[in-house]
């Protein structure tokens, strides 16, 4: 249990590292910005199929999967109608306060990387290391640029450097929680776990569509997006193989 407490634990840490990524780029471009949350996308979609998806058809029903993964996403539609939130860098309709602004900003990352953590430790239960530890290098290494682009526009509004670096490490702080309580459940009731993966696949292509996919097309830098998307999806897939 120590290895897998420390893999449960450690991807949600990494957001922290790309926040320090602004100390060597201070003022990000949003080109450079939206291709590096594409390429965040593109690891989420793949660990989705592959992580997630293929294996709870392996060893489960095609119902029972299909009806996890619209569960998993009807639960972050709902958070994301219910829940007050602001995405990263989509324009606002109505100005606020920063200090407002920041807190419905921790609050989207917060749904954003609830999903990212429940599907690290809904892995382990179900393949143990094979399966979990494929996944969670993949979440780790996409919440990098994942921290680097939440904790840039916190610099761009002013805040000091050290802040825009604690916001990005704080918006992973959920994923640990959110791992392990996947993983306690999912190792209980192992009859859930193809339910469980499929569920964590759901609410995180749900996330992909409703919100990264938004951000990275709003600026004028769709094909840039796009191609970090192409990337992000070929990494995965050659970490779920040579992991797997």
């Amino acid at each position: 249990m120590d290895s897998t407490f420390f893999w449960l634990v450690v991807p949600g840490l990494a957001t922290g590292l790309g926040g320090l990524g602004l100390l060597i780029v201070r003022r990000p471009s949003d080109r450079l910005l939206d291709t590096l949350l594409g390429v965040t996308a593109g690891i989420m979609l793949a660990a989705s199929v592959f992580s997630l998806l293929v294996p709870a058809l392996d060893e489960g029903a095609v119902g029972e999967v299909v009806l996890g993964f619209l569960v998993g996403a009807g639960a972050l539609a709902l958070l994301d109608a219910y829940l007050p939130h602001v995405h990263e860098r989509l324009v606002e309709r109505t100005p606020r306060r920063e200090e407002h602004r920041a807190a419905l900003l921790l609050s989207s990352l917060t749904i954003h990387n609830l999903p990212e953590g429940l599907a690290v430790g809904v892995a382990f239960a179900a393949g143990g290391s094979e399966l979990g530890i494929p996944i969670a290098i993949a979440i780790g290494i996409q919440n990098i640029p994942e921290g680097f682009a939440a904790a840039a526009p916190v610099l761009a509004a002013g805040a000091a450097t050290r802040t825009a670096i604690g916001f990005a490490a704080a918006t992973g702080l959920v994923e640990p929680p959110a791992a392990l309580l996947g993983y306690g459940i999912a190792e209980t009731m192992t009859a859930l776990l193809p339910f469980a993966l499929a569920f964590a696949a759901g609410a995180m292509v749900y996330v992909v569509v409703d919100e990264m996919v938004p951000e990275t097309h709003g600026r004028g830098n769709e094909r840039e997006a796009t191609a970090g998307v192409v990337v992000g999806f070929a990494v995965m897939m050659l970490l779920d193989n040579a992991l797997g």
